[in-house]
Parts: structure tokens; C-alpha cells; sequence
């Protein structure tokens, strides 16, 4: 972890497994946004790893993650999001680019 910046992490029991798929980025580290990665992972879980500058906001990316894994329900894949105070609709958006981008 870099100093200023706050980690969160976060499981998710999956329903809907991603299966075998390259590596997805997409966003950039900027003010204002972020980026995420998906990566396949073992097992029947989504684990998504959050590295922000906009600390104490916990309950609320918790709370745009479950959203967003109760439209999806991703099962064997490794979320990581590297964020520079992205708003939760920023956050939404990249998400769903990034789950547009899963291709077997």
C-alpha cells in the first residue's frame, strides 16, 4: 500500500462462473477516475481488491460492489481497482466496461 491511500477488500460468493478469459483493464488512474482489472481465479468466489486516495468511504464502495455483484454474480475472478476519487457512478460505469470486455 502507498502512504495517502486506503485498501479495501471484499468477497463475494459467485453464481455465475466467468470461466477461462484474458486479463481485462480498463479506466485510467487519474483524478477523478480509476481503473479496474478482472483476472480469472480458482474457486467459486469474486474477490475484489480497492486501492483509493478517498479515504472513509468504505461503506459506500461496499455498497456500489454489492450492486454491481447482485447483477452479476462473477464466480472465479480477481477484481482489482486502483482509484484516484472516481464518483460511485464512475465506478459503475468501469465495472460494467470492464464485464463487456470478459471474453472466453
Amino acid at each position: 500500500m502507498q502512504p495517502g491511500l486506503e485498501s479495501l477488500r471484499f468477497d463475494f460468493a459467485g453464481t455465475r462462473a466467468a470461466g477461462a478469459f484474458a486479463p481485462v483493464l480498463v479506466g485510467v488512474v487519474g483524478s477523478g477516475n480509476l481503473e479496474v482489472l478482472l483476472e480469472p481465479a480458482a474457486g467459486d468466489r469474486c474477490a475484489v481488491a480497492v486501492e483509493t486516495s478517498a479515504r472513509g468511504f468504505g461503506p459506500t464502495w461496499e455498497a456500489v460492489l454489492r450492486d454491481f455483484h447482485a447483477r452479476h454474480g462473477l464466480a472465479g475472478v480477481t477484481i482489482s481497482i486502483n482509484d484516484m476519487g472516481a464518483t460511485p457512478a464512475v465506478v459503475g460505469l468501469r465495472l460494467e466496461q470492464a464485464v463487456a470486455g470478459l471474453v472466453p
